[in-house]
């Protein structure tokens, strides 16, 4: 059964609705005091700015908190707060695994699967079908993935950008 013009529309609604409420109430936003993951991003096309942070476990494989600060457009802070929300909790190697899987998504490289932890992950579907805009929802994603390689080859911080993507 096909949704009617009418459900789609409430659909995209409730979607929008989704993520102004990430945007207006990010969840995990601001500077992480003792992060050992301190990660730069950047997306020069739309101006958006994100630090990641990640604290790890005492064996340096989980992450413990996830944060993220920074000033962007709707879709970037909404996407932003997804992901502390996905990654919290999470092995290093599944952050990276989920955030390449997302990333894919968002590209539509691949099928999109909300994942059952995050069922708000389902409003950026949309973004998909506007490429300019699916850069503002990796920048976060792109920029924790860049943090746990730099935290595995044993540097502090690091810059990404969305620039070559």
């Amino acid at each position: 059964m096909s949704a009617t013009h009418d459900e789609e529309k409430n659909l995209d609604q409730l979607y929008r609705d989704v993520l102004f409420e990430h945007y207006r109430r990010p969840h995990h936003k601001g500077m992480l005091v003792g992060a050992e993951i301190v990660t730069k991003g950047n997306n020069p096309l739309c101006g958006d700015n994100v630090t990641v942070f990640g604290k790890l476990d005492a064996k340096g494989e989980l992450l413990e908190h996830v944060h993220f600060d920074g000033k962007g457009c709707a879709i970037c802070m909404a996407s932003s707060s997804m992901m502390t929300d996905l990654l919290t909790g999470k092995t290093l190697d599944e952050a990276e695994r989920l955030s390449n899987q997302v990333k894919a998504m968002l590209r539509n490289e691949t099928l999109f699967k909300v994942p059952p932890e995050l069922p708000d992950f389902e409003a950026l579907e949309g973004v998909k079908k506007f490429p300019i805009r699916v850069k503002c929802a990796t920048l976060a994603w792109t920029t924790m993935q860049n943090g746990i390689l730099a935290y595995k080859v044993g540097k502090l911080e690091c810059e990404s950008s969305t620039e070559n993507e």
